[in-house]
């Protein structure tokens, strides 16, 4: 039995497939300074349907790099280059997880536990933000990131077979 390294992007690498991942490296710095605000407090972001659409096609290094590259205009408009490490932690993990074959929403829901921690220490402690601002984060992430793991989960497979030709065995 030959042992596959779930971190490998496993692509035969290709026009379309290159310019994909750098749409989807793009792409979050734009969503990013989208959101659409829900009872007054809560703000739907948008960038993370791009991240989780890199981590379900490209896997674990797919999602950290649209984390990190997708985070850098809006942790320059914050002023919070935390945002970067942390959308770097939910696109690893969610790609990580979602590679070891648990639903798209599951893996997005893992990654997110794992990435809390450490919003709330940077945030809290490093930003200065209450504890009302940051639960309002909180809140406003988790129902963002459901949203953007069912619609991603719907849509990465048409996209990646549009994508990458049939005989590359890519399973979508």
């Amino acid at each position: 039995m030959q042992n596959k390294n779930i971190l490998d992007f496993n692509i035969n690498w290709n026009y379309k497939s290159i310019s994909l991942l750098i749409f989807l490296l793009i792409i979050p710095n734009l969503l990013g300074a989208i959101n659409l605000t829900l009872f007054s407090t809560v703000k739907i972001h948008f960038f993370q349907i791009a991240i989780f659409l890199a981590a379900f096609i490209y896997g674990p290094k797919g999602g950290a790099l649209a984390g990190l590259t997708g985070s850098i205009y809006s942790a320059y408009l914050m002023s919070n280059s935390y945002l970067i490490i942390g959308n770097i932690i939910l696109g690893f993990f969610a790609g990580l997880f979602f590679k070891k074959k648990l639903s798209a929403i599951t893996a997005v829901l893992i990654a997110f536990a794992i990435q809390l921690p450490y919003l709330i220490l940077t945030d809290f402690y490093l930003i200065h933000l209450p504890i009302k601002i940051i639960t309002s984060i909180i809140i406003a992430l988790l129902i963002s990131n459901i949203l953007w793991a069912f619609i991603a989960s719907k849509t990465y497979k048409t996209l990646g077979k549009r994508i990458f030709p049939i005989h590359q065995n890519l399973k979508f």
